[in-house]
């Protein structure tokens, strides 16, 4: 799904991941990390793609937000596991969206 963001300004963080062979509980982990990603305050929505590379788009308020979510104890344990089990390599980006348009059916 397209992820139903407001007006911009608002921030994006992008991550952009080469996993590790088998799943070893990373689809479990995924959707625990959305559903809380969405409870945190600042959070807008997120969008996610994979195939051999994977995109994940998360779409927040506020550079704050983004902070807060950085910082958030079980975001932090997940990330660590991804770095031993689920990624082969990965990058984060952050950027500030200051225009959006798109197309509707």
């Amino acid at each position: 799904m397209i992820a139903n963001t407001p007006e911009p300004p608002y921030y994006a963080v992008i991550f952009t991941s080469v996993r590790t062979e088998g799943d070893q509980g990373y689809s479990v982990m995924s959707e625990k990390m959305l559903e809380l990603a969405s409870k945190q305050d600042g959070f807008l929505g997120a969008e996610s793609a994979r195939n051999e590379l994977g995109i994940t788009v998360s779409y927040w308020k506020s550079l704050e937000a983004i902070k807060l979510w950085k910082m958030n104890f079980k975001h932090i344990e997940a990330q660590q596991t991804g770095i031993k089990t689920w990624y082969k390599r990965y990058k984060v980006r952050v950027a500030k969206v200051e225009r959006d348009y798109g197309f509707n059916l």
